[in-house]
């Protein structure tokens, strides 16, 4: 019985330092952030982070990282949210089920303070660009505190073109 390799993207993280930012500007408006007195906003980006294969080649891309924190007054209510965009390649290969995805963890002076649910990568075929665009409820006591966050790409077993 012949045995079939599965090539396997090894899991691979990084840290996205977050900075308070001014809360105005056409992006802000684009998310829908209310841009009101109070509202204290925090952004990080990324050019570039690539998932590799475990031997050492590129598998995925991710491009354009951005991640936007907002605590805002909605109503009467304070909600703190934290919005993750970027852009992902699929290179020559496709996920052999849904993609495994990334996830991402909040951290304040360099420690896992909220670990946010592991979220699939809108990525529904290989050799193209796709923009992703995921948004995570945050507790707004903790929003202050937090100044990065870890961004994990997941292990996926994918089929080459």
């Amino acid at each position: 019985m012949e045995t079939c390799i599965v090539p396997t993207l090894a899991e691979n993280t990084t840290h996205i330092d977050l900075a308070i930012a001014k809360p105005k500007g056409l992006s802000l408006t684009q998310l829908g952030v209310p841009l009101l007195e109070g509202t204290v906003i925090k952004k990080g980006k990324l050019p570039e982070f690539l998932q590799l294969f475990e031997d050492g080649t590129a598998g995925r891309r991710y491009q354009n990282i951005r991640i936007t924190a907002a605590k805002a007054l909605e109503g009467a209510v304070e909600t703190a949210r934290v919005i993750v965009q970027f852009e992902v390649f699929g290179d020559e290969n496709v996920p052999l089920a849904d993609n495994s995805g990334f996830g991402v963890t909040l951290c304040a002076a360099g420690e896992a303070v909220l670990e946010l649910p592991q979220t699939a990568a809108f990525l529904p075929y290989a050799a193209c660009w796709y923009e992703n665009q995921f948004f995570y409820e945050v507790p707004p006591a903790l929003f202050d505190s937090v100044d990065g966050l870890r961004f994990t790409l997941k292990a996926d077993q994918v089929r080459p073109l």
